[in-house]
């Protein structure tokens, strides 16, 4: 590997069902596990909107755009993962749907993911504020000065994102995503150390990545603490929580930027330090993986490469 041309993977992969998915420059690939042992691997090509237009591309507004794409292109990951557990041992094939169908597949992932998002406001942003608000309306201090108050807020949000990531940890398929987890850190830190893909090499790496969704999350508590000191409060608290909700974008696109030079930087002490906290977090959504699921996270990286070289 140590040939081979170095791919920029700041967006990099995540874990499905019984697989990981992998993402490069211009396509993102999925490797899965079936039943009888083989890995079923599937490709597609992406290229981000933030490469077509250019003011898409800008710092912070890049963030943004990534965080959507991220998404999209891990629901996709999901469902192709999904297809694959559900066909078993057979190659699936997925069966042409009548359009009405397709529709209210469409409306339905639709509606699941408004109440994902809708159930993330309320555990990590508005239970937080209103338990903070509460607070304040106790304790002096925190009504006078609003760093404090920020800070309370989000100390709550994280102890919040602490036990959620604890419960359902303990839930054995979970246990085992987490795990996949890991052998995509490990796949990834392999190839960035420039060795040769193998599950033995990549099993000696650690499964810990300063670039981990995780470590994005408490950037993004962390970054928030600062905006919302800065930005006019109004006093009611409705309206605080509505400002917050409406500034998420813009605290998304200064993470993504944090994130970023975190990576580059990490050797130095300061991001050493600052990058310490969400490493630690990744003791929580990461587990030892086997030389098995190493070998599924290294199937869909190289079969990303393979994409780039064509």
């Amino acid at each position: 590997m140590t040939k081979n041309k170095k791919i920029d993977f700041a967006i990099g992969g995540q874990a499905v069902i019984e697989g990981v998915m992998m993402r490069s420059p211009e396509h993102f690939a999925v490797a899965v596990r079936k039943d009888d042992g083989r890995i079923k691997v599937q490709d597609r090509k992406y290229i981000s909107i933030t490469k077509r237009v250019r003011v898409l591309g800008l710092p912070i507004i890049r963030g943004m755009v990534h965080l959507v794409e991220s998404m999209y292109i891990g629901v996709k990951a999901l469902n192709i993962s999904s297809d694959e557990f559900v066909a078993g041992e057979k190659d699936h094939v997925k069966k042409e749907r009548a359009a009405w169908v397709e529709v209210l597949m469409l409306l339905g992932s639709i509606l699941y993911f408004v109440a994902v998002f809708g159930f993330a406001l309320f555990l990590f942003k508005f239970l937080p504020l209103w338990l903070a608000e509460m607070g304040s309306n106790k304790w002096a201090f925190l009504d006078e000065h609003f760093w404090a108050f920020n800070i309370v807020d989000g100390v709550i949000k994280t102890s919040f994102f602490i036990v959620y990531l604890l419960l359902i940890s303990l839930i054995p398929d979970i246990k085992k995503v987490f795990a996949y987890h890991g052998a995509e850190h490990k796949s990834v830190w392999a190839y960035e150390l420039e060795k040769d893909l193998t599950p033995d090499n990549a099993a000696k790496c650690t499964r810990f990545h300063p670039r981990c969704g995780t470590s994005f999350i408490l950037i993004v508590i962390f970054i928030s603490i600062l905006v919302y000191t800065v930005i006019p409060t109004p006093e009611d608290f409705y309206s605080k929580f509505l400002i917050r909700v409406a500034v998420l974008p813009v605290i998304a696109g200064i993470s993504y930027e944090v994130l970023k030079l975190s990576a580059k930087y990490m050797e130095s002490f300061f991001m050493k330090a600052f990058i310490a906290p969400g490493l630690a977090f990744q003791k929580i959504t990461t587990k030892e993986p086997d030389k098995k699921q190493i070998e599924v996270a290294i199937a869909a990286l190289k079969r990303c490469l393979e994409l780039e070289k064509r």
